[in-house]
């Protein structure tokens, strides 16, 4: 299997090469260690998603007929999807806060007037991206007739023109990062470490300018990522020397029932 050099960003002196692992066709994934300009910044594990070559799909444990959430390992094993992750935000009794579609049906609550970041894909229409991040301070979503079946709302962190759009509380967590890039591709972060959230999105301003549109996703012990073990041909070791494997298949993080997540799978 070939490990690929890929430059996220131009530009001398400020672009960097994240070694990426091609999983399948339209999924790739690396381990990502931030720069010195980035020094906040833990470990971070990375998959980069084809939407043209990969579908998305929401899951709500009450619309699978479960009467309580599953930890990620029973979602991957239930759902057959190659990749999940946590998505949105919730409360203590499941209920999630936001917009939240599947198939082309409201199955979370209501639009959060607050957060502005809206993860959607699978288009109903023809002519739009299979998918993409809405910033709801400026893009319309139509709640009746929405042109994505698949949506999930969360905090808006870095918009187009370049602002980070959380406040620099200080806060540190582990965090759940969406991205969209200049190419259309979805990136998919896990915080390896506890971590501000404005300084990821400052991260991201400074070293990986194309991506263009940035949220954060449910972040301390609710953040989490599986990826399906039968991808690995083989078990890659990162600059650190740990496993890339058992990194993505979760054998070294803690989970917690899981009331929403998002699962890619090939087209």
């Amino acid at each position: 299997m070939a490990v690929a050099a890929v430059m996220l960003m131009p530009g001398p002196g400020l672009g960097q090469q994240i070694a990426w692992e091609r999983l399948s066709d339209g999924l790739m994934v690396s381990v990502w260690k931030p720069n010195h300009s980035c020094p906040t910044l833990p470990t971070m594990l990375v998959v980069d998603v084809d939407p043209e070559r990969t579908r998305f799909s929401v899951h709500h444990y009450a619309q699978e007929g479960l009467t309580q959430p599953p930890k990620i390992g029973e979602w991957l094993h239930r759902t057959g999807h190659q990749l999940v992750f946590n998505a949105g935000l919730f409360r203590e009794n499941f209920t999630y806060l936001g917009l939240l579609y599947q198939a082309g049906r409201s199955v979370g609550g209501h639009r959060h007037n607050l957060w502005k970041g809206l993860f959607v894909a699978e288009p109903t229409v023809k002519g739009i991206k299979n998918a993409r991040i809405l910033d709801l301070a400026s893009d319309l979503f139509d709640e009746g007739r929405p042109v994505y079946g698949e949506a999930a709302q969360a905090l808006m962190l870095l918009d187009q023109s370049g602002k980070i759009r959380v406040r620099d509380s200080g806060k540190y967590a582990y965090q759940t990062i969406v991205a969209e890039t200049e190419r259309g591709h979805i990136l998919v972060f896990k915080s390896l470490g506890v971590v501000p959230l404005f300084d990821i999105g400052r991260c991201f301003k400074e070293a990986l300018p194309t991506v263009r549109r940035a949220m954060a996703m449910d972040g301390g012990s609710s953040s989490d990522l599986r990826i399906v073990d039968s991808l690995w041909e083989k078990d890659l070791q990162s600059q650190e020397g740990d496993s890339w494997k058992s990194l993505f298949n979760g054998s070294t993080s803690f989970h917690i029932p899981l009331p929403t997540v998002i699962g890619v799978s090939p087209r």
